[in-house]
């Protein structure tokens, strides 16, 4: 079975909601990115999503977009983003999905990522600007070597297309809690249980709620309606905060551990 779908089928049978964490492959490098990943398995992190740094990052807001020109400044590829999964899998089963645009994979190639991807022990992808209207065939692709492809949600999806994407996810879907880029917010946005519910009217995916969630209440609140919570901003200026410090993935693993302490 899928890392993805095993891990949420656990949780179901243990009654849990789950955590997803978010950090920048190669920042501050991907030696780095391997010690957080081995770390985050121990702190309560279900899924960990790897962003593919990428030059021009329309969704991210200044904190991941600070990170993916550090990766970039690194060398950091698709190609490097895959053997930093290959090592991380040498010693843990973390779930991983690679968070993209799809230029990166479209230079590696479209035939070419879903076996590579595989070989690596990747699970799934989400593909922040690859159209579900225009990606059937990698979608098939993926899903014959036992990928995942989540889709993004957002506020303003009307009911028709948001049917469309519900159906085409696999893995979970990803809700969009509110509009714009990412980043951190003081407060979670008022309608994320209406709008999870109706998500939820149209399959029975799990969906996984982030963008502005940066504090353990934030977690508290959004896990009354959703299967997942994710970070991602928080986590990523914790990164910043302490790079060049020898106990940096200590200090990160920390917050990690108090965002994922409602959880528990």
């Amino acid at each position: 079975m899928n890392r993805i779908d095993a891990r949420f089928q656990h949780l179901r049978d243990d009654g849990r909601k789950g955590f997803v964490a978010y950090i920048t492959a190669g920042d501050p490098s991907l030696e780095t990115t391997v010690e957080l990943a081995q770390a985050f398995d121990g702190a309560g992190v279900d899924v960990l999503e790897l962003g593919v740094p990428f030059s021009d990052p329309l969704a991210d807001g200044v904190v991941n977009q600070r990170a993916a020109e550090r990766a970039l400044r690194n060398g950091v590829s698709l190609r490097g983003v895959l053997e930093a999964v290959r090592t991380i899998r040498a010693s843990c089963e973390i779930p991983v999905v690679l968070f993209t645009y799809i230029n990166p994979v479209m230079q590696l190639g479209l035939e070419a990522f879903p076996p590579a991807a595989r070989e690596a022990g990747v699970d799934g992808i989400l593909a922040l600007d690859y159209p579900p209207g225009e990606s059937a065939a990698f979608r098939a692709a993926l899903d014959e070597h036992g990928l995942r492809m989540v889709q993004l949600i957002a506020p303003t999806t009307t009911d028709e297309r948001m049917r469309l994407l519900a159906e085409a996810s696999t893995g979970f879907i990803y809700y969009v809690s509110r509009t714009g880029v990412t980043g951190m917010r003081d407060a979670v946005e008022a309608d994320v249980g209406p709008k999870v519910r109706k998500i939820k009217s149209f399959c029975d995916k799990p969906v996984a709620v982030g963008f502005g969630i940066s504090r353990p209440e934030h977690v508290a609140k959004v896990a009354q309606f959703a299967d997942a919570v994710v970070v991602g901003s928080a986590i990523v200026q914790r990164i910043e905060d302490n790079i060049g410090r020898e106990d940096l993935v200590p200090h990160v693993t920390e917050l990690v551990e108090e965002l994922t302490a409602p959880l528990k």
